[in-house]
Parts: structure tokens; sequence; C-alpha cells
């Protein structure tokens, strides 16, 4: 009677753990489906370009994405699902992109960054110490709120969709990403790339955009300063010319003549240093446009 009642309890026990057990496989089952279907939509993403500190990359979305952000910025999609996205020089070895679809699924990307190896000099000295003056900042303040202006314009511009070209050929005579070391105090790394050439070379527009800046008098560092929106938070920065060519506001095309080179501002020499950002992130113009021929 003893081994009955046992029995029983067994058997109930069993039942009891069978009916716990039905949903868990259900609801494992579900979970691994809905993994399945998060990664066939990630892998509809689209790209081209280079997943690289200071690099750029086009995306293409499929239809009816709702939104996107990456590394928890949002990034605009245009009407046929084109974006763009890009890292920083010193963008850490991931980052992450989160998009949500018509069904309202989201799924996630995960970008692995190759690092780069820099052009980096050690310099046996200290670096300068106390900074600048008060009299240099007063000068430079309205500087800084004209360049933050610029760089907060989104135009409609397509520039970012085109293959950039160089804006001149010359010797270059700056990389993108180098940097001098003070007695192991780092300094300031170079912004963009430099490229030699002789007072009052023409220079041209690297790719399609709108004029933000025309600076009507040299800046304290730039010189004379032109900047460029190229649509989606794409902007190009042309320091030092000799004369700028156009007008803030103006809409220009890839290859027009918009400035001529000089060393107005703090420069050493005639040349032209174009610089790219997105957004907050600096990027290496010479990964848009490739070697120059």
């Amino acid at each position: 009677m003893e081994f009955r009642k046992t029995a029983i309890f067994g058997s109930a026990a069993l039942a009891a753990m069978a009916a716990i057990s039905l949903p868990l496989s259900s609801t494992l089952a579900e979970t691994a489906e809905a993994e399945e279907s998060a990664f066939r939509q990630a892998v509809k993403f689209g790209f081209s370009g280079q997943e690289i500190q200071g690099g750029v990359m086009l995306g293409d979305a499929p239809a009816g994405t709702q939104s996107l952000s990456f590394d928890g910025q949002p990034v605009p999609i245009d009407e046929d699902g084109k974006f763009i996205i890009a890292f920083n020089r010193d963008a850490g070895q991931s980052a992450q992109m989160v998009a949500t679809l018509e069904n309202g699924q989201t799924v996630k990307k995960f970008f692995n960054i190759a690092p780069r190896k820099w052009k980096i000099e050690h310099v046996n000295v200290a670096r300068r110490s106390g900074g600048p003056s008060a009299a240099f900042m007063a000068r430079r303040k309205p500087e800084l709120a004209q360049i933050n202006a610029a760089r907060q314009v989104r135009s409609d511009s397509k520039g970012w969709r085109q293959t950039f070209v160089w804006p001149v050929k010359g010797r270059i005579s700056g990389m993108f990403g180098s940097q001098r070391i003070y007695k192991g105090e780092p300094g300031s790394y170079h912004s963009g790339v430099d490229i030699a050439g002789g007072t009052g070379t023409y220079f041209v527009a690297p790719a399609d955009g709108v004029v933000t800046l025309a600076a009507k008098k040299p800046f304290s560092l730039e010189g004379n300063l032109l900047m460029i929106d190229h649509g989606m938070g794409l902007n190009s920065a042309f320091l030092h010319a000799s004369q700028i060519l156009v007008k803030e506001g103006q809409e220009v095309k890839r290859g027009e003549p918009i400035g001529r080179i000089g060393a107005t501002g703090r420069a050493t020499g005639p040349h032209l240093h174009w610089s790219m950002k997105w957004n907050n992130a600096r990027i290496d113009p010479i990964l848009l446009t490739g070697p120059m021929n």
C-alpha cells in the first residue's frame, strides 16, 4: 500500500513536471525563432566602406526601416534606405547599430573596428605650458562659435552619396591622425590631410554640398576658412585659403572651384588643409577619395 502511494505521487509529480516543461520548451523555441528572425533581418542591411578608425561606411537599410541609431546617436535614413555612419580617429574596438523595423522588431549589428598605426613622432622637449592667453581666447571664442554653428547645419545635399574627389592634386605634406608626443605627453593629432601647393592655386569641392561658413576675415588658426555640408552630418573644412570664391548658403557641385590655396592663419607655407567630420567623428578624407593618382 505504501508503495502504491509512492507510485501515485511519482506519477503526479511527473505529470506536473511535464506540464511545466512544455511551456518552457515552447518559450525556448520562440526565443530561438525570434533570434533567427532578428539575424535574418540584420543581414538584410548592406554596407560599403571600411570598419576602421577614421573610416566611413555607406549603409542600405531594408524597406520599411523605422529608425536607426549608431552608438546611441540617431542616424537619418534617406528615402531609398541609404544612410551613412563613420568611426572617429580614436574609436574603440567595437560599435553597435540598432534598427527598428516596420513590424516593430529591433535588430542589432555590431562592428569590429580595425585599429590603425598612426604616424607618431616622439619629441624630447616638453610641451608648452600655460595654455593660450586671455587675449587669444577673447579672439578665439567667436571664431569657435562660428565653426560650431556651421557644423550644426543639416542641408538636403546628396554629396555624401557621391564618390569624393581630391580638392587639389599635389604633394601630401601632412597625414590625417599623425601626432607628436612631447616627453611622454601627447599633443593634438592632425585633424586632416595637408596638400602642398602654390599660393593662388585653385581647389575644388570634393563633392556636392552647401557652404555653411565662408570667413569674411582670417581666423586665428585656420586663416581664411571655408566649410561645406555634404548632407547627413558629413562636412568638409578647408583651411589657410588665400581667397574664398563662394558665399554662405551657396550650393556647390563636385569639381567646382571654391577657393585658392594660401598660407593664412597659422601656417608655415602655402598648402590646403582639408579636414572632414561626420557629426562628432573626425574621419580621414583619403578613405573617401582613395590614393591620389
